[in-house]
């Protein structure tokens, strides 16, 4: 299963908040994110992981139906760094409701 935007909000909802409150906080949660990594900015959560820019430098690749060489520019990419606490959580098979 896909977690959606959509089940974000549903989740918050069911923490007693109202619908529209719930909305705007899961869409204001997620733009402080991109503009703070838009910005070059990293964003660090803690017992999460770590959102950054990664910045792709310029190479030459292959289109794969003719063989020619093409060259890719360089571009900033966003990344995710999962903190040591999700890793293990992850590992243990431990949910976000049994905390340790």
């Amino acid at each position: 299963m896909t977690v959606t935007k959509f089940e974000l909000v549903k989740n918050v909802i069911g923490l007693g908040v109202n619908g529209k409150v719930a909305k705007k906080t899961v869409q204001t949660f997620i733009d402080c994110i991109v503009g703070s990594i838009k910005s070059g900015e990293k964003v660090q959560i803690s017992g999460f992981g770590t959102f950054i820019i990664r910045e792709k430098k310029e190479r030459v690749g292959r289109n794969p139906k003719t063989g020619e060489k093409v060259l890719i520019p360089a571009k900033r990419v966003p990344a995710f760094r999962s903190s040591e606490m999700l890793k293990k959580r992850i590992e243990k098979g431990v949910s976000a409701d049994e905390r340790k």
